[in-house]
C-alpha cells in the first residue's frame, strides 16, 4: 500500500499547466525540426561530404523527432487523465503516484513502488539474456531454496 496522498486540485492544476507548456514546447520543436529537415533536403547540392553530413543530420533529427513524438503521446495521455479525473493514479495498483514524483515526471504512469518493481523485472530479464540461460537457471534455483 502506498503512503502517497491523492493529489489536491491545486496540484493537479499545477501539473496540468506543466503538461500543457511541455506539449507546446515539443510541438514547436517538432515543427522546427520538420522545417529544418525540409530545408536540408531542398539544399541537397554539394560534394559527397556535404551530402553525407546532411544525411547524418537528417537521421539525428528523425531520432529526436521520434522520441519527442513518443513523449507527446504520453503527455496527451496524461492530459486525457486530467480530463477524466484519473490523473495521478498508478495504472498498475491504483494507488496515488504522489506529487513529488509527478512534479519531477508529470507523464509518470506508475507509482514509485510499481515502477521499481517493473525496472527490477526488466533488469532480471535483461541479465538473463546477457548472461545466458545457465546464469538465470542458477539464480532461480538459489531463490527457490
Amino acid at each position: 500500500m502506498s503512503l502517497n496522498k491523492p493529489l489536491t486540485k491545486k496540484q493537479v492544476e499545477q501539473l496540468h499547466k506543466i503538461l500543457l507548456d511541455e506539449r507546446r514546447k515539443i510541438s514547436q520543436h517538432l515543427n522546427q525540426v520538420s522545417d529544418d529537415a525540409e530545408a536540408g533536403l531542398q539544399n541537397g547540392a554539394g560534394d559527397s561530404a556535404d551530402i553525407a553530413s546532411a544525411e547524418i543530420n537528417q537521421a539525428a533529427l528523425q531520432k529526436i523527432g521520434k522520441r519527442e513524438e513518443f513523449l507527446l503521446k504520453k503527455i496527451d495521455l496524461a492530459l486525457s487523465k486530467v480530463e477524466a479525473d484519473t490523473f495521478g493514479d498508478c495504472e498498475n495498483c491504483g494507488d496515488p503516484i504522489g506529487f513529488p514524483r509527478l512534479n519531477a515526471r508529470p507523464v509518470a504512469q506508475l507509482c514509485i513502488d510499481c515502477k521499481t518493481e517493473q525496472e527490477a523485472n526488466e533488469r532480471k530479464f535483461s541479465n538473463r539474456e546477457a548472461g545466458g540461460d545457465d546464469d538465470g537457471l542458477a539464480e532461480e534455483m538459489e531463490e527457490a531454496e
